[in-house]
């Protein structure tokens, strides 16, 4: 089966939501599609808006703090993800490695502190994740404090002999023990096993807590979570490879092998534009049946949208030269979507009490397209609650 590039984009736009929204309130539905990156934190906000009608700040933010109904927690490659509530076996528990798969990313960097310390990555990890359980009776505001509590309850639990190098300065950075680095490295682990989460934000500091004490009780896990979690990624990124899949989670080859192996039997082999990649089977039907090319309809994703957060990026960017200019080491630009591709960036700063919106484009677009960016803006500052000030389009040389 062969897929054009046009015919990818269409069924990833449906697949993530972006073709048309979602009813009003369908928050599940939204950040269950894939989970919603929340870095830097409030970004998941206006990428949950584009795919629900009417959203709202405040709704949003009180289905996540107050009635629940979301979560926040470090999930794929070690960054805060919301996600519905009730699936945490599918966006935490099948992320945890088994025996022999090497660590993940994000815990590489705590060799030092175990080259100093004298213990072994498992060992360590043990501890920290029975520490951790402190959570469950208490509510920690800032990551700095939850650093220090859990390093207190390691501590406790150390040979005295190794007690001083745990409080020792640490190597990674000032008013650091070694302790409160190893801790750092080693939450995103726990939180695959719901010992910690995202609480309620105060101002610009968040709370931690444990996910029981967060939802009163831990959601009952299903069998199949290992599953759902490569079909979710399959159907909102597919056709893709266990290559690319393991780049999405952050994880070691050897365990994206087995996680894509629990779904198997429910791939197809396609080719896009000459490459050999898989589908679920019922998505490669629903893509023989559907539109050769999607809508052409303009958005405004925010900075990590989940659509963006892809590996083969020439699909909806064909001009490599221009990829630096949207995936950024930091501060990454929103893009301008048009039909599935990204045809421009945006930023924006503060204006007159209100917000100043830059646009840059990489292709012209004709006069109807560019009053749907202004019409794009308008609403992005309603969002935000500000008043549009300024919207300046640099056009291509």
């Amino acid at each position: 089966m062969e897929l054009t590039g046009a015919a990818v984009r269409a069924h990833r736009l449906c697949a993530h939501h972006l073709a048309s929204p979602l009813p009003s309130g369908a928050w599940e539905a939204a950040a269950g599609a894939c989970g919603v990156q929340n870095s830097p934190p409030g970004a998941w906000e206006w990428s949950v808006a584009l795919r629900v009608r009417d959203a709202t700040r405040e709704g949003l933010r009180a289905a996540l703090e107050r009635d629940r109904r979301l979560v926040q927690a470090w999930s794929y490659r070690g960054v805060p993800v919301i996600f519905p509530a009730a699936e945490r076996d599918v966006f935490l528990t099948p992320l945890a490695a088994r025996p022999g798969e090497e660590p993940w990313i994000y815990t590489r960097g705590i060799t030092l502190a175990l080259e100093h310390l004298g213990i072994a990555f498992d060992e360590l990890l043990l501890t920290v994740e029975a520490a951790a359980r402190w959570l469950d009776g208490h509510t920690v505001r800032g990551k700095a404090a939850l650093d220090r509590s859990i390093a207190a309850e390691v501590e406790s639990q150390l040979p005295p002999a190794v007690r001083a190098r745990w409080r020792a300065p640490s190597m990674y950075g000032a008013n650091q023990t070694v302790g409160e680095a190893a801790v750092s490295f080693l939450l995103r682990p726990c939180s695959f096993h719901s010992l910690v989460v995202f609480g309620a934000r105060e101002g610009s500091t968040p709370s931690f807590t444990s996910m029981r004490r967060w939802l009163g009780a831990l959601p009952p896990e299903r069998t199949d979570g290992e599953g759902e979690l490569v079909r979710k990624f399959l159907h909102c990124y597919g056709p893709a490879t266990v290559t690319d899949f393991a780049a999405w989670l952050g994880s070691s080859p050897r365990q994206a092998r087995r996680l894509w192996q629990s779904v198997a039997a429910e791939l197809v082999p396609v080719q896009v534009e000459g490459r050999r990649r898989y589908l679920l089977s019922e998505d490669a039907a629903s893509i023989a049946h559907g539109p050769d090319a999607p809508e052409d309809r303009l958005l405004l994703l925010g900075p990590h949208d989940p659509y963006l957060d892809l590996r083969d990026r020439q699909v909806i960017l064909s001009d490599k030269t221009k990829h630096r200019a949207v995936w950024q080491t930091v501060s990454n630009p929103g893009a301008v979507l048009r039909a599935g591709r990204i045809v421009g960036v945006w930023r924006t700063r503060a204006a007159r009490d209100g917000l100043a919106l830059t646009i840059t484009l990489f292709e012209p677009l004709p006069p109807a397209r560019r009053e749907d960016l202004a019409i794009q803006a308008e609403a992005l500052a309603a969002f935000r609650g500000l008043t549009l000030r300024e919207l300046t389009v640099v056009d291509p040389v």
